[in-house]
């Protein structure tokens, strides 16, 4: 739920950076009545055993008791599940994303080019491997999967830069002999990026995936893909490989001479992370939850955390819109008033190079041109348009451009926040959110994570 007592659109700010210096968590029951949360403190211990690196992890829950498990993999192809109550690993699986309908059911991606879905319930114990995506759908080492939120899809992408949308079939609910297999996708492509993929992520049926040296993360979706649709069947898989073709979909068929401009996909957004070089294993995170803004959270190799509010695109161009209405109000004077600008559309003020204005105080506000155009309230309709170039100075109104406006998908957004750690050699390698989206964790290289609050505490007594 959306909370109450905070600014909307206020973007992380950093607060803690620190060195673990273990890798396994035990969470720690200190609840003194039924109100308190039961599980609130975290202590970290020392598991000796873990030698190798980790690339990822997700949380699951043991089915009868509901006790957290967390589930990591890494470099040695293995998934371990720890009890993160007694601080001890209850499970050793051979090589992670966690079913949204179903905790107990996880996902893999491996060198072997297949998704793998594994079930923790106890009754799958001697075949815990449900089901494989493989086959024609990938041809080189997976890096990046990921689940849409009803639970039946899976979004895949790796070296190959091929991106693959899976149909899962029904899975098993008594235990199995064999895994189930699917060989084909409903939808392959490698259009959208140039290289290695290593992040994708549903946003809704829309798709958002980074690659190796592209420095951006693109929002595109799939033509005639709807969650609301029932899934398609197996046998609606293209399975007719035609290298010519770049992009493979059962939503929409493949272009033909009778229809040379059928559009299978389509680039929405584009948004700009500089910084990233040839690093991969670079994940981005996504915060969306009902009543709350869409943040897009990312780290580059050089220490600096974009942010981008989704929800500020849209007001953008919804005061934008709002102006063009307004020349069409005319009063009878034949004036207009202006839309409110939003809170978070903050101009650029330079200060006097001085320091001071006439009355000899610091000068913070804005220029007299810019003051003047703010003091009207009224417009005419010839002069609207004119007047945001008035009002606002040329810099503020290529700020603005570069961080909403969404007339080419082609051209990267900028972040609508960078926060910058200062620390030399940090790769951010994975964003987490908390669940009500006020914490946002990075993890990455030289063993350091950092902790950022979305709402600062002086921000708390706002209400909005």
């Amino acid at each position: 739920m959306a909370r109450p007592d905070v600014v909307p659109f206020e973007l992380p700010k950093l607060r803690v950076t620190f060195v673990p210096e273990v890798v396994v968590c035990r969470l720690t029951n200190n609840a003194k009545d039924d109100t308190s949360p039961p599980y609130s403190i975290l202590q970290v211990i020392r598991d000796d055993d873990i030698e190798a690196r980790n690339y990822t992890c997700t949380w699951s829950q043991e089915k009868e008791s509901g006790k957290p498990l967390l589930c990591v993999a890494g470099e040695d192809a293995k998934i371990k599940v720890y009890d993160v109550i007694e601080g001890k690993l209850v499970n050793d699986i051979n090589d992670l994303i966690t079913s949204p309908i179903n905790p107990l059911i996880i996902a893999t991606a491996s060198d072997d080019t297949t998704v793998r879905i594994w079930s923790l319930d106890p009754i799958h114990a001697k075949q815990p491997c449900l089901c494989i995506l493989g086959g024609e759908g990938h041809q080189w080492s997976l890096l990046t999967i990921a689940y849409h939120d009803t639970g039946r899809y899976i979004v895949s992408s790796g070296h190959d830069q091929v991106v693959n949308l899976w149909t899962l079939p029904d899975l098993p609910e008594e235990p199995v002999h064999h895994p189930l297999e699917v060989h084909y996708p409903h939808f392959s492509t490698n259009e959208v990026h140039s290289g290695l993929v290593d992040c994708v992520a549903f946003f809704g049926d829309w798709i958002l995936s980074r690659a190796c040296h592209d420095d951006i993360i693109v929002l595109w979706r799939i033509e005639g893909f709807s969650s609301e649709d029932p899934p398609p069947p197996p046998h609606t898989a293209p399975t007719t490989i035609n290298p010519t073709l770049l992009t493979r979909s059962a939503f929409v068929p493949n272009a033909s001479e009778q229809c040379p401009t059928q559009t299978q996909y389509t680039r929405i957004l584009t948004f700009f992370t500089p910084g990233c070089g040839p690093q991969f294993f670079m994940r981005f995170k996504l915060h969306h939850v009902p009543g709350q803004n869409p943040v897009l959270a990312f780290c580059n190799a050089n220490g600096k955390i974009f942010f981008w509010d989704l929800a500020r695109i849209t007001g953008y161009h919804d005061w934008i819109r709002a102006i063009g209405r307004a020349a069409k109000k005319k009063e009878k004077d034949g004036s207009v008033a202006l839309p409110k600008r939003p809170a978070w559309l903050a101009p650029i003020v330079h200060r006097n190079r001085g320091g001071t204005g006439p009355d000899g105080k610091p000068r913070t506000e804005p220029t007299v041109r810019e003051k003047k155009a703010a003091d009207r309230a009224t417009l005419t309709d010839a002069e609207l348009l004119e007047e945001l170039a008035e009002q606002y100075n040329k810099e503020t109104l290529q700020s603005w451009d570069g961080k909403y406006n969404t007339g080419d998908p082609h051209t990267p957004l900028r972040a609508h926040k960078v926060e910058t750690i200062g620390v030399m050699g940090f790769v951010g390698r994975q964003v987490a959110w908390s669940p009500n989206g006020e914490w946002c964790v990075i993890v990455g290289s030289i063993n350091l994570a950092l902790i950022l609050q979305r709402w600062a505490p002086s921000k708390r007594e706002v209400a909005v």
